[in-house]
């Protein structure tokens, strides 16, 4: 890690003066988690936000408010700090390609780009030996016909870029469906349904020297589009299948040169082959979904794990050697809270505390706004089913429902 000249302090311990400075652009959750990480570690973290008060504005003292498009504020950051990190994927690589002649960007636009470009993405998947959907690029609705002809009359179609928690995702039957976003002139993502068993994600860091730490594979359940629960490890993924998943990540993240934490959101399904001794089909996974950055899969390692994403983040962009992703318990759930019929969730606190004590709140500082992810909470414990009561009973109170 190579620090810059830092600015003298008239006064003060001196502590702050020599502080490891890591930009981040973006101003959501992340940003402000990864506060909370770098607070005990002596890590001065600098952030580039949409608004004052969002919700890293409000908790992290060196923020500048700016736009991630703004090439000058992105600049600008960097020029202060010792490494620069996103806590989302939407920064245009000519910018980050700018900020990188001022600090280390991690990860650099050339990973990114993976995360940002659906199309892109599935290209290299397949140069990569990675399992995915069937897919085409299209850009017609003759193209898009013909790929649902090919799919059995129905498809999934995306849009290639800034498509998140369901955004951006149509199940079609008819090419008409795409007339708008064909509209837009750019080619559009169509890929078969996967009739998949479950979901998951394999979430690691890398560092710059090429050490990789993975935490155990999650299972994952959507809700709308939306993440809506986490549950640590994966129920129903053995130790051969998790090999596998966790292979396909790392694979992914060395190929890639990603620095950072890195996400692979993968479907579960049947590959069709009689798999065990009871005639149960063999699972295959499938890559979905990549992120760069700290990943709403592995919020659970707060609580759950030796070592949090956030804090395995601070340690991978500066090149620290990284933390043991060992489970603190058998168990651990999380629960989003997406939006609440209250003004401010915090009002059912009270309740909440009382009737669940090892629930774990995160709340983000977010305005509520319907299915707005505004915060989390996590139960740890040796029994699963106890651990997933917990934690949707408290996330059901946070949303006015208890």
């Amino acid at each position: 890690m190579t620090a810059k000249a830092h600015v003298q302090r008239v006064v003060g311990t001196g502590a702050e003066e020599a502080a490891p400075r890591v930009g981040v652009v973006g101003g959501g959750q992340l940003a402000r988690m990864m506060q909370e990480a770098a607070i005990p570690l002596g890590i001065q973290l600098h952030a580039l936000v949409e608004a004052a008060d969002g919700a890293s504005g409000q908790v992290i003292p060196n923020s500048q408010v700016g736009n991630a498009d703004d090439s000058a504020a992105v600049c600008a950051l960097a020029e202060r700090v010792d490494v620069l990190t996103v806590e989302h994927e939407h920064v245009p690589d000519e910018i980050l390609a700018a900020a990188g002649e001022l600090a280390p960007v991690r990860p650099g636009s050339h990973a990114l780009a993976y995360a940002q470009d659906k199309l892109l993405m599935r290209e290299k998947m397949e140069e990569l030996g990675a399992p995915v959907p069937r897919w085409w690029r299209v850009k017609s609705e003759q193209e898009i016909q013909a790929g649902l002809a090919e799919l059995g009359g129905r498809g999934v179609l995306k849009t290639p870029r800034d498509g998140y928690d369901g955004k951006g995702v149509r199940i079609i039957a008819e090419a008409s469906e795409a007339r708008d976003w064909l509209a837009d002139g750019g080619p559009l993502l169509l890929e078969e349904m996967i009739p998949f068993e479950f979901e998951v994600a394999a979430v690691l860091a890398r560092r710059p020297s090429g050490e990789v730490a993975c935490w155990p594979v999650v299972r994952t359940v959507q809700q709308q589009g939306a993440c809506f629960e986490v549950v640590a490890p994966a129920p129903g993924v053995g130790p051969e299948l998790e090999g596998q998943i966790q292979g396909i990540a790392v694979k992914i993240a060395e190929d890639l040169d990603v620095v950072g934490i890195l996400a692979v959101e993968m479907f579960v399904g049947s590959n069709g082959d009689e798999g065990s001794a009871s005639g149960a089909p063999a699972l295959q996974p499938y890559v979905n979904e990549l992120a760069m950055r700290p990943h709403n899969s592995a919020h659970w390692t707060i609580e759950g794990a030796d070592t949090s994403q956030f804090e395995q983040h601070l340690r991978a962009v500066l090149d620290l050697p990284l933390g043991s992703t060992l489970p603190l318990r058998d168990w651990s759930v999380m629960v989003n809270v997406l939006g609440s019929e209250l003004d401010d969730p915090r009002e059912a606190y009270q309740q909440v505390m009382e009737k669940y004590p090892r629930a774990k709140i995160h709340m983000y500082g977010k305005e509520v706004k319907p299915r707005r992810k505004i915060g989390h909470v996590t139960v740890v414990g040796d029994d699963l089913d106890e651990a997933l009561a917990q934690a949707h009973g408290a996330a059901a109170m946070l949303r006015g429902e208890g």
